[in-house]
């Protein structure tokens, strides 16, 4: 391959020496599509915007370094578009791991010197202010772009910012005035470069062109010898004239045939003799920038190249930690053998699901959330959760939702991506987050789908996340303790009553979905004065009390009906969490003191809701909550031990204190470019693990989801639900999953 390539590089030398610019930048960005192919699948890319210009943010599926290159192409200043920029950068994520910014820093003739310098300044800046530590950033760039890494080093050096970690230069191009005598030596040698086609690109970089046709431009040319070679020693230029102390680590390739060969010889030496770092590399019979071929007789560059990356920054990404917020703390704790704290997010497009689009988006999105992409690890004192370093795999359904999750697979990954057909379901263990931070992952996963499958960019707000954003620290935070009052609130609960059933025997679990118009269910709540979720929460106490009476009929041993509602503490206090953030109401009524009306039941939840809901109570509950967490004895009780005290105030308090859960996510919208692909949103909560049902609703496109879910074969509460309905004049559309169906 290598004879066949300098053969054709030979033939094609005459040509390229008198081609026209235009067939030159054609002829490059044809190259570097080619570069990508081979890698496109190990790899995403985003196009974004920095300064003046635009630049692609390559990141490997099979991220490993947590650090980034800033690749600068090549072209003589003068060609290579973002299809270029991508090709190289596109390998070196693919190789190595780790994410590279290619920008496309504006050409000559239409932007002349400095614009290339300035560009790379700002992208350089960009990475800085993403959230990149200079100690963590490469500069790597070919031909031009070589040169260019030299040059801006020596600009940020000049303005005392600080410095990346390492440069990779290939055939860099650091002495426009082409003063080295391999110009002359190696002209024949070289089987792609001349010198007058260099002082072609350098004369458009330097002075422009006079031409209105930038495509066939010639360039503007200085006849004073003398005065054009001072110009072209410019260090922003030229960095070989420029000063080299203080300079980062560099490896240098090049051809031993090429005409340029001296720009990095003489570049090496002069690092080496200002007590820089430098390493190089000369190719014997190469030509300009061969590392960009990927030739086998040349694999050893690339093994160079990642041993520089892995000792100028870490080789392996550093896995990020946190500890169990406040309310996670119990869910580790308290898990049996069958069950555990999960609860389910979907959303039903109207076509079915590209797996492979899929696969790239979540691979894509998990990176973004080192707080809910993560596994559960056992410490001394505490579980923690640590980021998991690549995405899960997408699983098939199962006949039912939330189906048990192994503990043994939440140490390896805490929440599950399910697919089946036009639905994709994520379940999430419930120490991760939230049903308010998982419905932010889910609407940023389905963006990031979105512009996989069809290349279509939904804008980022109403809980997208933009994906190349690092996360602050306000989303990781345990704001738990930031709003715990000063006072703390009392614990004291009466048992209350609970449905039971058969269990059934294999773990199945029934879904039971009442899908109502949200319009109509808004008006009725309104017209008694109260919420949507007062209003369903009066409806399932009714269903609830119905059962109780059935059952014991004696009113004085039947127990108060109750149910816990979760409150998204984000509405109270101004935080931004993608953790677990949510306390709890625990209204009711308690059939020992008479007969309830439908509408009696509606204004007593909703004043319960309304006293139990505000700032001071919901900041004692906090306060109770983590002063258990700030005696040092109880810090430093080994993990063994709390888990043994959490386990029993759990089975003593946890579930008795309600008959069963409702939670409401409330009225979920999503830009217009999903929107119109999405048909239908769930959200389901698992069983209680002493009591067979849980229940939870959604809103979506007009539509109230109200699912019922149950682990016991007696549908007793659906049941007494419809009639309910039909009593209060609420038509509702019933779904239910059953055994062999999904």
């Amino acid at each position: 391959m290598k004879k066949f390539l300098r053969s054709q590089l030979r033939l094609m030398k005459p040509m390229m020496s008198s081609s026209t610019l235009e067939s030159m930048r054609k002829r490059q960005d044809t190259l570097g599509r080619f570069m990508a192919r081979s890698y496109k699948n190990d790899v995403t890319s985003e196009t974004i915007t920095v300064g003046d210009f635009t630049a692609a943010m390559i990141t490997p599926k099979n991220e490993l370094s947590g650090g980034v290159i800033l690749y600068l192409h090549g072209g003589g200043y003068t060609s290579g578009n973002l299809n270029y920029a991508k090709g190289f950068g596109t390998v070196l994520a693919a190789r190595f791991g780790i994410r590279v910014l290619c920008p496309e820093y504006r050409l000559a003739p239409e932007h002349t010197f400095p614009t290339a310098l300035d560009d790379a300044t700002d992208a350089y800046g960009y990475l800085i202010s993403a959230g990149y530590d200079p100690s963590q950033m490469i500069l790597c760039g070919e031909s031009a772009g070589g040169g260019l890494c030299y040059s801006l080093c020596q600009k940020l050096a000049e303005k005392g910012r600080t410095l990346p970690a390492g440069i990779i230069a290939i055939s860099p191009w650091t002495d426009l005035t082409a003063s080295g005598a391999s110009y002359e030596k190696n002209e024949k040698a070289d089987p792609s470069m001349t010198k007058q086609r260099l002082k072609f690109y350098a004369d458009l970089y330097v002075y422009g062109t006079e031409s209105a046709d930038i495509g066939r431009a010639e360039p503007i040319e200085n006849p004073d010898a003398d005065a054009d070679r001072e110009i072209k020693r410019d260090p922003r230029m030229s960095p070989l004239f420029g000063k080299t102390k203080g300079m980062p680590p560099s490896l240098i390739f090049v051809g031993g045939d090429e005409i340029m060969l001296d720009d990095a010889v003489l570049m090496h030496e002069k690092l080496i003799a200002s007590g820089a770092e430098s390493r190089l590399v000369v190719a014997s019979g190469m030509w300009h920038g061969y590392v960009l071929y990927g030739l086998k007789e040349n694999r050893s560059d690339l093994e160079k190249i990642g041993k520089f990356l892995k000792e100028k920054i870490p080789s392996q990404k550093k896995l990020r930690w946190l500890l169990l917020d406040n309310a996670a703390k119990i869910f580790p704790a308290s898990r049996k053998r069958n069950w555990n704290n999960v609860f389910r997010l979907s959303a039903t497009f109207s076509e079915d699901i590209d797996m492979q689009s899929l696969a790239a988006a979540l691979d894509v999105t998990v990176r973004r959330f080192p707080s809910i992409a993560v596994r559960i690890k056992t410490g001394v004192f505490w579980y923690y959760l640590e980021e998991i370093p690549k995405a899960p795999k997408i699983i098939d359904e199962k006949p039912y939702p939330l189906a048990r999750m192994p503990f043994d697979d939440i140490r390896k990954c805490a929440f599950r991506v399910i697919v089946y057909k036009k639905r994709l379901a994520i379940e999430f263990f419930h120490a991760v987050t939230d049903g308010n931070g998982a419905l932010v992952f889910l609407k940023t996963l389905l963006a990031e789908y979105l512009y996989q499958k069809e290349n279509v960019r939904v804008p980022t707000g109403n809980g997208i996340l933009d994906r190349l954003e690092n996360p602050s620290k306000k989303e990781l935070e345990d704001s738990f303790f930031k709003y715990a009052g000063p006072k703390k609130a009392s614990r004291q609960n009466t048992d209350c009553f609970k449905i039971k059933g058969k269990r059934e025997a294999d773990g199945f679990k029934t879904n039971t979905t009442f899908i109502l118009d949200a319009d109509t269910v808004h008006r009725e709540a309104k017209k008694r004065g109260v919420t949507v979720t007062a209003y369903l929460v009066a409806v399932l106490t009714v269903a609830t009390l119905r059962i109780q009476e059935r059952r014991i009929p004696d009113r004085k041993k039947q127990k108060p009906i109750k149910i816990l509602v979760p409150v998204n503490l984000r509405k109270i206090f101004p935080s931004s969490t993608l953790r677990n953030f949510m306390l709890y109401a625990c209204p009711g009524i308690d059939p020992a003191l008479g007969d309830y009306t439908f509408d009696e039941i509606c204004g007593i939840i909703s004043k319960q809701m309304s006293l139990e809901i505000t700032e001071k109570n919901m900041a004692a509950m906090i306060a109770t909550n983590v002063g258990n967490e700030k005696p040092v004895i109880n810090r430093i009780t080994p993990l063994f031990i709390k888990n043994i005290v959490m386990r029993l105030a759990f089975n003593a308090v946890g579930e008795r204190k309600s008959s069963f859960s409702f939670s409401n996510l409330g009225v979920v919208s999503l830009p217009e470019e999903l929107d119109k692909r999405i048909d239908r949103m769930d959200f389901v909560i698992g069983v209680q693990s002493t009591a067979p049902y849980n229940t939870s609703a959604v809103t979506y496109k007009g539509k109230l989801y109200l699912n019922i879910i149950r682990n016991v074969s007696e549908p007793v509460l659906e049941y007494e639900m419809h009639k309910v309905f039909r009593e209060i004049e609420l038509d509702a559309v019933v779904e239910s999953n059953t055994r062999g169906g999904k």
